[in-house]
């Protein structure tokens, strides 16, 4: 069994892979031209982010039985069709879920706390207290759309703080010990925070948009570790800008590339994007380079949940 890695990860996963019998072989610079021409010698692939696995990939990919990504979402692979063809398309949610929770409420206390503008001044030689008096997580409501593992993962972090927590997802029966589960007519009336967990579909892309935010009763802070493309970054800043939004944390940009390591797709580099400007110039913004889940620990527990659902699959 040849499987192919077309992404780094811990070291640990190949290791693993090899003492399950598997023969590991890499390409992390090949065009994806380059990588069809040869996709037909392998029975396993091992993915992050580098390019999409569509259908006429898969067509080449003759003796594939597994495509394994490491990480959480799956919109770079057209899941319906591997299915079809008989590949198993692992995913390992589980490994990075614990941090992205942690690096969410971090940057909601930052925001709360003025971190980003406080320490600015203090770098300028400014002690100014009063302008940056904060605001206390105690006796919020927390709001999280999509109460997936991500969005479980941020409720149970922020059990250590008097806030009630709802959630809104489009599957019924979500509620646990940490959430309840509410309308979003319910949700928009009450949330004193959102926080965005949910996977890049046809129903998320373009999402939070004006019309999202107008229905929300009070301004509220906003918080985005899931998918850039899920906000439009023109309304986001319009919304910031009218205080309808009291303060952003984003992880993801919309227009981050396809494989996540850049911020702009092929289309956008070198554009002039006045919007993304103005958006991080803003003292109540704080965005990270798709970090959230990207953790010394997470790079490990992401490669061992791989290989243990590599070691179940049947009939390989």
């Amino acid at each position: 069994m040849k499987v192919l890695h077309l992404d780094s990860n811990h070291p640990a996963l190949q290791a693993d892979l090899e003492a399950l019998g598997y023969e590991n072989h890499e390409d992390f610079s090949s065009s994806k031209q380059e990588v069809l021409e040869k996709i037909k010698d392998y029975q396993g692939i091992v993915i992050r982010s580098r390019f999409k696995i569509e259908k006429d990939f898969l067509d080449q990919a003759k003796h594939l039985r597994f495509i394994a990504r490491v990480g959480a979402g799956l919109e770079n692979i057209d899941v319906t069709y591997a299915k079809s063809l008989g590949i198993e398309v692992l995913s390992a949610a589980q490994g990075n879920a614990n941090a992205v929770a942690e690096h969410t409420l971090g940057m909601l206390l930052s925001l709360m706390n003025n971190f980003r503008t406080a320490f600015g001044q203090v770098q300028q030689g400014q002690w100014l207290r009063e302008s940056n008096r904060g605001e206390e997580l105690d006796g919020k409501v927390v709001g999280i759309i999509g109460y997936g593992v991500m969005g479980k993962a941020f409720a149970r972090k922020l059990k250590g703080f008097d806030v009630d927590i709802l959630c809104y997802d489009i599957l019924p029966d979500m509620s646990d010990d940490y959430a309840k589960q509410v309308s979003f007519s319910e949700f928009c009336k009450k949330v004193d925070i959102v926080s965005l967990h949910t996977p890049l579909t046809p129903k998320t892309i373009k999402m939070v948009d004006q019309e999202f935010i107008k229905r929300f009763e009070k301004p509220f802070w906003f918080l985005n570790t899931a998918r850039g493309q899920s906000v439009v970054t023109k309304d986001l800043l319009k919304a910031l800008k009218q205080n309808r939004i009291k303060g952003a944390g984003l992880d993801v940009l919309e227009y981050e590339s396809i494989s996540f390591e850049s911020i702009f797709s092929e289309i956008e580099k070198g554009s002039d994007n006045q919007d993304l400007r103005d958006l991080i110039s803003l003292s109540n913004v704080i965005v990270t380079p798709h970090i959230a889940g990207w953790t010394v620990e997470s790079k490990l527990k992401l490669s061992n949940i791989i290989v243990n659902k590599i070691r179940t699959i049947k009939n390989l």
